[in-house]
């Protein structure tokens, strides 16, 4: 037995329509179209901008040529020669 099958969701069709009547539906389905159009064309500019970033020569976020990093390596896991070598704040 299915949950919905075909005569449920055509009397919740049948009961949206009563509530709410065509107009508000035939809007409400306007609405929800020109939202997914605004939707893709935004996508479209982002990735176009995307692009374009890409093709700019300069540095980006992601250039570390010539950066020095300095720090200390400790080892990994709860080993007691790792607690040992933690600087304690107090």
């Amino acid at each position: 037995m299915d949950f919905f099958s075909i005569w449920h969701l055509l009397i919740i069709l049948a009961v949206v329509l009563v509530l709410f009547g065509t107009s508000k539906v035939r809007n409400i389905g306007s609405d929800l179209g020109g939202a997914i159009k605004s939707f893709r064309s935004a996508m479209k500019e982002e990735s176009a901008s995307d692009k374009t970033e890409e093709a700019a020569p300069g540095p980006s976020a992601g250039d570390d040529h010539g950066r020095i990093i300095e720090g200390q390596a400790s080892p990994v896991g709860g080993s007691k020669a790792a607690d040992a070598t933690r600087v304690r704040k107090g």
